[in-house]
């Protein structure tokens, strides 16, 4: 099938009013096959001041006026929608998502460019009782909710246009101008979405401007400089938290790594639950903070799900992402795929017992399924992101509890049963940002409060939360 970028096509970047084309170039290569999809420019510390100083002179200049950024945000969802097919092709290229994946990653996107267009035209203060006091008498006091200044956006591979849009969206709901570093291996997505927002929905040159380039230049260029005013990262949890001892006098907002745990009482609808996890646990090879990663069967239930849940798996179709049938295609390099393989690898030898898959087939890693794991192994201790699953058995719900929160992430949690009180037992115990009952850990919508806790990170996503996050709270007191 034919690839959505042209092969050696050399990508321009929006800063400022330019376009700008280096003469030093990163080459984007599809995970799956390693053709060459595009060069982009591989940017320095310079063009990133020259960007930063691009956004901070929009922003001296006043923000959009918020029916002005819906509008811009509603275009962007219209077009997005109208245009999906051609985004998913590009995600499909440059991460090696398949083709049936990555439309529902567009389909989201546009999802969330719409709720951050609501934001927008709501974004409001509040009224504050000032006389509720005596010293507040014949005073009128209120808040306003104000740009907090131009946000930094650092964005990962594994979902390249809609994690983009969590960030882009609010800030410009917000009315904040934004500098874009996206991943690495994955930035024809970002660059894609940004030429849509400013050559046909109306963002004014300097709102978002993209640089492109390593972490460890480009990243901390935009980290350590002055004119950021916040920060708003997803990624690894010794990145992020990085980036937060690095910046202290910045906001920094974390979304960040998890381990993904699901917990199956023996009343539980296992068939049901079989077929979630089997995509919930290889969705784009495992690669996502939420990718359901350990299963705590109930003793009683082990061998009914095991039962249900190895054919699935074995069933899943690893291929080219470009095939309409593909299910799961390579991780986004050879040195991951081989460290996943490593950690199966190890586990095994740990005692561990390979149920389904643990080999290399034509260079991607089989969808895996691992039994008789223990809690001190990677593969249950660690974020795998890669695509293996790890049971184990338990006898009460207490230890099935203890079990899921014996970790230092804490991002989603799930919980199956037909029991209230078991359910609410997990909602208030699961020691999770999320805890999702009868649903696996690994189903998000674009409008909830998405975040975690401990190495999972410090804020809450979703358009609604997000653009909090992106704006100062002003009181103003009148004295008539």
């Amino acid at each position: 099938m034919g690839a959505p970028v042209n092969e050696k096509q050399q990508r321009t970047l929006p800063i400022g009013d330019e376009r700008y084309a280096a003469t030093e170039t990163v080459v984007v290569r599809s995970p799956y096959d390693g053709v060459e999809l595009a060069r982009v420019p591989a940017c320095t510390p310079a063009d990133v001041d020259r960007a930063v100083k691009a956004a901070a002179a929009v922003r001296a200049g006043g923000a959009l006026p918020p029916w002005r950024r819906a509008e811009i945000l509603d275009s962007a969802a219209r077009l997005l929608k109208e245009r999906r097919e051609d985004f998913a092709r590009t995600i499909a290229a440059e991460a090696a998502k398949p083709i049936k994946t990555a439309r529902t990653e567009a389909t989201r996107a546009v999802s969330t460019f719409a709720f951050a267009a609501t934001e927008a035209r709501k974004l409001a203060g509040e009224m504050v009782p000032i006389d509720a006091g005596d010293v507040g008498e014949g005073k009128l006091a209120f808040t306003l909710r104000l740009p907090i200044g131009v946000v930094a956006a650092i964005s990962p591979f594994n979902f390249p246009l809609n994690l983009v849009a969590h960030k882009v969206a609010p800030a410009i709901a917000a009315g904040c101008p934004v500098v874009l570093k996206p991943a690495s291996q994955t930035p024809l997505s970002a660059i894609a979405l940004a030429e849509l927002l400013l050559d046909e929905c109306g963002l004014p040159p300097g709102h978002l401007n993209v640089v492109t380039g390593g972490g460890g230049t480009i990243g901390n260029a935009l980290v350590d400089h002055h004119d950021i005013a916040m920060i708003t990262f997803t990624g690894s949890p010794d990145v992020g938290w990085g980036i937060r001892e690095r910046a202290p006098r910045k906001k920094v907002s974390l979304e960040l790594g998890n381990n993904a745990p699901v917990i199956l009482e023996p009343d539980a609808d296992l068939e049901r639950a079989a077929k979630l996890i089997s995509v919930a646990g290889f969705s784009h090879a495992g690669q996502s903070c939420i990718s359901t990663q350990r299963i705590y069967v109930h003793r009683d239930a082990a061998g009914r799900f095991a039962e249900a849940f190895a054919p699935l798996v074995a069933a899943l179709k690893v291929g080219d992402p470009m095939d309409e049938d593909t299910d799961v295609s390579a991780l986004i390099t050879t040195a991951d795929r081989d460290r996943v393989k490593g950690w199966v690898d190890e586990a095994v030898a740990g005692g561990a017992e390979i149920v389904v898959g643990g080999d290399v087939r034509d260079g991607m890693l089989m969808p895996t399924v691992l039994a008789n794991v223990t809690p001190d192994m990677k593969v249950c201790r660690r974020e795998v992101f890669g695509p293996v699953v790890a049971m184990q058995t338990y006898a009460t719900l207490d230890e099935a509890i203890t079990l899921a929160n014996d970790t230092s992430y804490g991002l989603q949690a799930a919980i199956f049963t037909r029991d209230l009180a078991a359910a609410l037992r997990g909602a208030r115990e699961l020691d999770f940002g999320g805890v999702l009952v009868n649903e696996v850990p690994t189903w998000r919508a674009d409008q909830m409060p998405y975040g975690g806790v401990r190495d999972s990170g410090n804020t809450r996503e979703g358009p609604a939360y997000a653009v909090r996050e992106m704006t100062e709270t002003r009181l103003v007191v009148v004295q008539p």
